[in-house]
């Protein structure tokens, strides 16, 4: 399944890379894919969320959700099989999904473009952005310099790391941070104009599109992200309109909490269906992805801020005693 295709250099620049660095230094840079990967930009943008700036985080996560939805209806167009799938000069060091088959293309995911490239650019510009965007003033010029030079150097870390680790071509780098650079810009244009549901509708009904073509697990994935957000955030404003915080220890401790509620749901909403039906790749166990994920999201922002008042006591209740 998927296509094969690549300008001529392609090939021989990675091997050259590959072959040049070493096992031992890629092993080590390999590491850097991780600045891309979810569970950072999850931390990141719950940061935001629950300590920094609520509508910081809410910025953030609307470029970022969206940017990984649509790269993945991209993928499924494209349908471009990793490199080291057709070319045996080419190693893999790092597997998107280090538990399945190598050379399992659903689990693998298609190659065109870069989705760690892509959201990295979205996450990490969308947080340099946002504060030039909003006037803030409580931001000194040299933090926005600072945020501008981290949305610039970890994206280039992180589209390095994915080519010398094999699961890229350049050409899909260069497109994802073409692709997460438009993301920045165009989302916050787009939703300055339509208004918050609008903006909702006319992203969730355009991301829904994807179920009619769609074949890898990120596409799922990532609509159930996005849908579940889209609920959650209304949600809260109406019902729950929590406060943020800039108490280092509890921003840690709400941080902490969404991570455990996260990957603690993730695993329970398992539990009703066998293994074999979660990987067979049929509609049907793509939408119960979906839905998971949906779920998930949806009490990680939306519920599971109700308990921010009773952690709050207990905190201060342990700082006196």
């Amino acid at each position: 399944m998927g296509q094969t295709f690549a300008f001529s250099w392609e090939i021989p620049f990675m091997a050259w890379l590959q072959n040049t660095l070493g096992e031992g230094v890629i092993s080590v840079l390999s590491h850097l894919s991780f600045l891309g990967e979810e569970y950072l930009l999850f931390a990141l943008i719950t940061f935001l969320y629950f300590g920094q700036d609520k509508q910081y985080g809410i910025a953030v996560a609307r470029t970022v959700l969206l940017s990984t939805v649509l790269s993945a209806m991209v993928k499924n167009v494209f349908i471009r099989r990793r490199p080291y799938f057709d070319n045996p000069e080419i190693k893999v060091y790092r597997p998107v999904e280090a538990s399945a088959d190598l050379y399992d293309i659903q689990a693998q995911g298609f190659s065109f473009p870069s989705g760690h490239s892509t959201n990295g650019l979205a996450a990490y510009g969308a947080v340099a952005r946002y504060p030039f965007a909003e006037g803030k003033g409580s931001m000194s010029d040299k933090c926005r310099r600072i945020l501008v030079w981290i949305a610039v150097l970890i994206p280039l870390l992180i589209g390095f790391s994915r080519v010398i680790v094999g699961v890229h071509y350049p050409t899909d780098i260069l497109f994802g941070w073409a692709f997460g650079l438009g993301m920045v810009f165009v989302v916050p244009f787009l939703h300055a104009r339509l208004g918050n549901t609008e903006f909702a509708v006319a992203t969730l009904l355009i991301s829904a599109a994807g179920i009619f073509f769609c074949h890898s697990n990120d596409y799922f994935s990532s609509l159930g992200l996005l849908i579940g957000y889209n609920i959650a955030i209304p949600f809260e404003a109406k019902f729950v309109n929590f406060s943020e915080t800039k108490n280092p220890l509890l921003i840690v401790a709400r941080i902490a909490g969404a991570g455990g509620f996260f990957a603690g749901l993730n695993a329970l909403l398992k539990l009703p269906f066998s293994a074999d039906f979660l990987g067979n790749g049929s509609l049907a166990a793509h939408l119960v992805r979906t839905g998971r994920y949906a779920i998930v999201i949806f009490i990680v922002m939306g519920l599971y801020p109700m308990l921010f008042k009773a952690i709050g006591r207990v905190f201060r209740k342990n700082i006196k005693e």
